[in-house]
C-alpha cells in the first residue's frame, strides 16, 4: 500500500479516537464549547474518509477517458474539505449563540478538560505528520488534512482555556463566548483551504522559484539550440506538466533535435520528479529572443 494511502487510512482511525474522547469530554461537562470541538471532529472523520477516497484515485494510472490521469482528485478533496471545515464553524457559531442566551454550570469540567487534553495532543501529533509527509508526498489531500487538524488542535486549546476560565471565574458565559472566537479562526482557515485548492483545479502555474529552476535546466541541457520560448507550466496534485518550444537551427537533423529534448527533459526530472515535459521543435527563423536563451 502507497505511504499517502496509508496515512489516509490512519487518519480514518485516528478521527475515530478522538471523536469518541471529545464526546466523552463534552459528555462529563455539559459544555457547549466542548460539544462544538466534538462536532468539528465528525468532519475531522468526514474529511479523513474523503481524502482516503481522493487519494486512491488520484493514484490510478492515465487512462483512455483521462490520458493525463486522475491527479486533480486530491484538489477536490481539499476543497471538500475545506468547504466542510466551514460548515463546522457555523454550526460551532449556532451553538455558541444558544450558550450565550442561556450560560448553565458546568459539570466534572476537570475530567473532561483531561479527556479533551489527551483529544488534542493525538490530534497535533497526527496533524504534524500529516503536513510534513504530504509536503514530501506532494499530496494537496493530505495537506489539506493535516492543515484541518491544526484547526481543530487551535480550537480544543482555546475551548480548553474558556472552561478553565469558566470554571476558576464562575463566569459561564466565557464557555460560550469563546466557543464563538475560535469558530471565526476556524471559517478562516477553511477559507485559506479552498482558496489553496480552487488555485490547483484552475492550473495555475508552478512557483516563480521553480520557474526558475526549470529555465536554468533548460539553459543548461539545450546545447546546440538556439533558445526557448513560450514556457507554461501547471501543477494538479503530485504531478508537475511543463511545455515550451524550442528552437533549433534550421539545418539541424530530427535526431539531434530529438537528442536535445531528451537531455532537457532528463534534467527537469532530476530537479522535478513526477513532471511531464511537452517541447514542440521550431526552426531558427521562429525565434523570438524573448525566451531562455541557451548556454552554449
Amino acid at each position: 500500500m502507497p505511504t499517502a494511502l496509508k496515512l489516509a487510512a490512519g487518519s480514518l482511525i485516528i478521527g475515530i479516537l478522538v471523536l469518541g474522547l471529545k464526546t466523552l469530554a463534552w459528555w462529563l461537562t455539559g459544555s457547549v464549547a466542548l460539544l462544538s470541538d466534538a462536532l468539528e471532529s465528525t468532519v475531522n472523520l468526514a474529511t479523513a474518509f474523503a481524502a482516503l477516497v481522493a487519494i486512491r484515485v488520484a493514484a490510478r494510472p492515465a487512462d483512455a477517458t483521462h490520458p493525463f490521469g486522475h491527479h486533480k482528485a486530491e484538489f477536490f478533496s481539499a476543497v471538500l474539505e475545506g468547504v466542510m471545515i466551514i460548515l463546522a464553524a457555523l454550526f460551532i457559531l449556532r451553538e455558541a449563540f444558544h450558550g450565550l442566551l442561556a450560560p448553565v454550570p458546568l459539570d466534572a469540567p476537570i475530567e473532561g478538560l483531561a479527556i479533551n487534553g489527551l483529544a488534542t495532543a493525538i490530534n497535533g501529533v497526527w496533524a504534524f505528520v500529516l503536513v510534513r509527509q504530504g509536503r514530501r508526498l506532494v499530496s494537496p489531500a493530505l495537506v489539506a488534512d493535516g492543515k484541518h487538524l491544526w484547526t481543530d488542535v487551535y480550537t480544543s486549546v482555546g475551548v480548553a482555556v474558556g472552561v478553565l476560565l469558566a470554571m476558576l471565574t464562575g463566569w459561564w458565559l466565557l464557555d460560550p463566548l469563546m466557543a464563538a472566537v475560535v469558530a471565526v479562526n476556524i471559517l478562516w482557515s477553511g477559507s485559506r483551504v479552498v482558496k489553496e485548492s480552487l488555485s490547483g483545479l484552475m492550473d495555475e502555474a508552478l512557483s516563480d522559484g521553480t520557474l526558475t529552476l526549470i529555465e536554468e535546466v533548460i539553459a543548461a541541457e539545450a546545447q546546440g539550440a538556439v533558445e526557448a520560448h513560450d514556457l507554461k507550466t501547471r501543477h494538479a496534485g503530485s504531478a508537475n506538466f511543463i511545455e515550451f518550444h524550442l528552437v533549433v537551427p534550421a539545418e539541424m537533423t530530427v535526431y539531434d533535435a530529438h537528442e536535445i529534448c531528451d537531455r532537457i527533459e532528463a534534467g527537469i526530472a532530476r530537479v522535478l520528479p513526477n513532471t511531464r515535459v511537452t517541447i514542440h521543435v521550431e526552426p531558427e527563423h521562429k525565434s523570438k529572443d524573448t525566451g531562455v536563451i541557451v548556454l552554449n
